[in-house]
């Protein structure tokens, strides 16, 4: 079976580190990676309509297909957490998942088929917060283990945990495997492991790595980190 490539990328709305929002960047950087499925953070613009932080037309140019989760006008996802898959891979089916928060947070969840693998999708971009970081990650693992029918899968995203092994990286490991992807945080200098890439049992991580590209160090203040996955 073809392996699949999944990406996991904390845009932060397409504002670079030279502080210029430039969204072509950002899809540049994604070119580069040629990934089959995309997570992306930080994917909508904060303030005003909250609209996506990279235009439609161009993602549909750079061949990408966003999972029309539809929850507000112009939005690409939920709580800024959004799905990008190529024109290969089958939209299942989808859903926003609500968190506890403190600060406004959320994931989104998708199954998808790509490669002759059906795969359940989770993106997140947890609190600040050390308490509510735990309190959402146990969230999230609920939503996984409520699904009506058991599917490999990758939960992917921002986790916003500086501790290596403590925090909300503990709720994690008794239910996930983590990929042992680098640092990925400051695009600049990479020197923390805030985004991560964990998948369920079924699923093995045949390589992985965090994507440093001189493009990638302007684009956002983090670096994409990927991983090649296939079932066991």
């Amino acid at each position: 079976m073809t392996p699949v490539k999944v990406v996991s990328y904390n845009i932060r709305k397409a504002v670079g580190t030279d502080r210029q929002r430039r969204p072509e960047r950002i899809l540049a950087v994604l070119a580069e990676l040629d990934a089959d499925i995309v997570v992306l953070q930080e994917a909508d613009r904060r303030l005003g309509a909250r609209l996506s932080a990279l235009p439609f037309e161009l993602l549909g140019q750079c061949g990408w297909r966003p999972v029309p989760y539809d929850i507000r006008p112009g939005g690409l996802g939920w709580h800024g957490n959004a799905v990008l898959v190529r024109s290969r891979v089958e939209i299942l089916s989808f859903r926003p998942l609500d968190l506890p928060v403190l600060e406004p947070r959320g994931a989104v969840m998708a199954e998808l088929a790509v490669h002759g693998l059906a795969l359940r999708v989770v993106g997140m971009h947890l609190d600040l917060s050390g308490l509510w970081r735990r309190r959402q990650a146990r969230a999230v693992i609920g939503h996984v283990e409520a699904c009506a029918a058991p599917l490999p899968t990758v939960l992917m995203g921002d986790l916003n945990e500086w501790s290596l092994a403590g925090g909300c990286l503990r709720d994690f490991t008794d239910h996930f495997h983590f990929a042992p992807t680098p640092a990925s945080f400051h695009a600049r200098r990479p020197v923390a492991r805030l985004d991560r890439i964990m998948t369920t049992p079924d699923l093995s991580v045949l390589d992985c790595g965090v994507h440093r590209t001189a493009l990638a160090a302007r684009a956002s203040d983090h670096l994409p980190i990927w991983a090649t996955l296939a079932p066991r």
